[in-house]
């Protein structure tokens, strides 16, 4: 990447967007953005400046969506190809660690790794790239290309994920060929991936501590009830962790029939439910007790002024689903929207299982980091009765 390919413009912050930027916010939002930004192309670089005329930083512009520029680089010196390359073999550092326990692990997370709006997951030898905004697509392009050197990788694939601004369910190969399943070593186990089709780059990242706390669990002669299952991986820890019984519930038959394929050991343990998981609590028979129950529905909010909805569908979700638990079993809740704040969670729960205890708070994984508020997105507690 050539700094003359960047052209950066010229760009003066308002007074809060300089304080969110001074502070170490990743993002300028766009009702903080002057009317000056308007004749900005979408992914236009800027050169940021105070009202003292000083460059206090190189960012991004976005035409769409909530955030209106996201900050690459602070400081007067500009993001030439030399520092982003250091950027990305930072990430990749910051890894080595993890890389030893899984071969399935997140190598670019954002603005976290200072690789704004750029997610690159890594499977074995198959490397995929999330890019969240037109205007970062060069920038992911660019940094998947280098992490795909680094590490040695045959193949990577290029998705628009489903919450970016305009997105289709496009799919382009970068590098090499792409299989249609990969399998991944994870704490012991061997988990497949669909990264052409699977939800998010192919895999669940972000879940491997929890699927890690439920292995880890003594679940012989147990019954769990692993709700919004996709493709069952929990399903398969739970059943090597021992649980004679496991029913999977998810409204995508897909990903039930590639669970049923790949992520079973004995046969007649686990169970292939295809329903709408929000509301199966509901349709259990009185008296039906699970000494596990997981759930982990997916985000339900796109903006702040949602938030009341989805805290009252997880009190409802909650309040069919703990009549279900197995006195001294554990229920364990799960939130996926950085628009909830982690404690607003936590207390929306515990105000359904009164009197329950948290035995369990299952924090961000290593390849996950979180250096912003926005970025607290996924919050686990496990609950016992």
């Amino acid at each position: 990447m050539q700094q003359s390919t960047l052209d950066p413009r010229r760009y003066q912050l308002k007074r809060d967007a300089l304080r969110a930027v001074l502070q170490g916010h990743p993002w300028v939002f766009r009702g903080s953005l002057s009317s000056a930004a308007g004749v900005f192309r979408d992914g236009q670089w800027l050169r940021l400046y105070d009202g003292q005329n000083q460059i206090v930083g190189y960012g991004i512009y976005e035409a769409e969506g909530a955030v209106g520029i996201r900050l690459v680089r602070r400081g007067d010196r500009p993001p030439d190809a030399a520092w982003l390359e250091k950027q990305v073999l930072g990430a990749l550092e910051r890894r080595a660690d993890l890389r030893k326990t899984t071969s399935a692990w997140r190598a670019l997370h954002g603005e976290n790794d200072l690789v704004p709006g750029v997610n690159f997951d890594v499977y074995g030898q198959v490397g995929v790239l999330q890019t969240y905004s037109r205007g970062t697509d060069v920038l992911g392009r660019w940094a998947a290309g280098v992490a795909a050197r680094l590490l040695g990788l045959e193949a990577v694939l290029w998705r628009m994920p489903t919450r970016r601004a305009g997105s289709t369910r496009e799919v382009r190969t970068l590098r090499g060929e792409v299989p249609a399943e990969v399998a991944v070593r994870e704490a012991g186990l061997t988990y497949h991936v669909d990264p052409l089709g699977g939800q998010k780059g192919g895999f669940y990242l972000d879940l491997r501590g929890l699927r890690r706390w439920v292995l880890e669990r003594p679940l012989a002669g147990l019954r769990v009830l692993n709700l919004f299952s996709n493709t069952c991986t929990l399903g398969l820890a739970a059943e090597t962790a021992g649980a004679f019984e496991v029913w999977n519930v998810d409204s995508s038959e897909a990903a039930l029939a590639f669970g049923e394929k790949h992520h079973t050991r004995r046969p007649g343990v686990q169970r292939f439910v295809e329903a709408d998981a929000f509301h199966y609590g509901e349709r259990l028979l009185p008296g039906e007790k699970f000494d596990l129950i997981v759930c982990d529905p997916p985000s339900m909010t796109g903006h702040s002024d949602q938030v009341p909805v989805a805290l009252a569908r997880y009190q409802r979700t909650y309040s069919h689903l703990r009549d279900h638990v197995a006195e001294g079993g554990v229920l364990v809740a799960a939130c996926c929207t950085s628009r909830i704040p982690r404690q607003k969670f936590r207390e929306t729960v515990s105000g359904v299982l009164k009197n329950w205890e948290v035995i369990a708070d299952i924090g961000p994984e290593p390849d996950h980091p979180v250096r912003f508020p926005e970025a607290d997105y996924l919050k686990i507690y496990a609950f016992r009765r």
